[in-house]
């Protein structure tokens, strides 16, 4: 059967300018880091990325290395593309990073010109693609020179293969100057993708203003924590769970009584705001003007309907906010 999207996918999606850009993304994007490899179900797989698409999740984030086994993820993706986007590629914006360990030998990690050019070409080919919208670097590499890494991202975008460049898990510092650097190449960084969190809130002691002022979007990865912040682990550590599998980045051991403590209080202001814990996490990241969009993962549709309706929901009072701190200090 073709697949045919939803006619009313724009209507309820809210799309946020990112930065001083003409880009806006949907406050809530898909992210294929776990759950999209060759041992996970294509079929599922399919089910989800198309969902998405029919709630109006138009940008969908992925990396060279996602899996397992490491490009699988893109390889996947590139065939659902193929089998069911491709009349609508333009409707969709797709990112993918270079940064980390992908192939053995000194080029293949990190941030050489080298790797970053032949690692996004191998992503064009798994996925089909003669560009991506968004290549990030995606990390810093204290070895290379930040001139070198961002003139690749400058060169890639000039000769087509790439519509914007970005950067992820860069610290004040190296922001500041990446976005001078960039700038002054005639290639301005479109969009920083921090780790941020309920649990993990470095960004809010100066990135999230340095983004604002330099108008440069920001886009969290890990809203929910792996998970954490969900119902998921309220009981304990449920069978198919990121925490459940040898692959998964969630250890059994990060997830602590006094942990669990914490979710579980926080998961008692979801309920009074009418909301699941996970959709209420989502809100809180996205309550700073400085964010364009949350990636989220999900294991099967019904995530992704959820973390749609926690559109529905976006403000928080000033008793709200202060409770949520008052447990995350304890």
């Amino acid at each position: 059967m073709n697949y045919q999207p939803a006619q009313s996918r724009y209507q309820s999606m809210r799309y946020n300018r990112c930065g001083r850009s003409g880009i806006q993304l949907p406050a809530i994007s898909l992210g294929l880091w776990h759950n999209f490899g060759d041992v996970d179900d294509f079929e599922i797989n399919r089910s989800m990325v198309l969902r998405a698409f029919d709630l109006g999740i138009t940008h969908f984030d992925l990396a060279n290395n996602y899996g397992p086994p490491p490009g699988s993820a893109e390889q996947n993706f590139g065939r659902i593309l193929q089998a069911d986007l491709q009349a609508h590629r333009d409707e969709l914006i797709i990112s993918s990073k270079a940064g980390y360990t992908m192939w053995d030998g000194p080029y293949g990690d990190w941030g050489s010109r080298k790797y970053l050019v032949a690692s996004l070409d191998q992503s064009l080919r798994r996925m089909g693609l003669d560009c991506v919208d968004i290549f990030y670097h995606h990390r810093p590499d204290p070895q290379t020179p930040l001139e070198e890494s961002l003139g690749a991202l400058d060169s890639i975008v000039r000769s087509g293969k790439a519509l914007y460049a970005g950067v992820s898990n860069y610290r004040p510092a190296e922001m500041r100057e990446a976005i001078k650097i960039l700038r002054g190449l005639g290639t301005p960084c479109l969009i920083h993708q921090p780790k941020y969190s309920m649990f993990e809130r470095w960004v809010e002691d100066e990135l999230l203003d340095l983004l604002a002022a330099e108008g440069v979007g920001c886009i969290a990865f890990s809203p929910l924590a792996q998970g954490l912040l969900t119902d998921k682990y309220l009981s304990g550590i449920p069978a198919g769970s990121r925490a459940s599998k040898a692959h998964g980045f969630l250890k059994p051991a990060q997830i602590t009584e006094g942990t669990l403590s914490k979710v579980r209080r926080l998961n008692e202001i979801a309920k009074s705001r009418g909301q699941k814990l996970a959709q209420m996490a989502l809100a809180w990241v996205l309550r700073d003007k400085a964010m364009t969009s949350v990636v989220i993962g999900a294991s099967r549709t019904e995530h992704i309907d959820d973390a749609a309706a926690a559109l529905d929901r976006l403000q928080f009072s000033t008793e709200e906010l202060c409770s949520i701190d008052e447990i995350l200090k304890t």
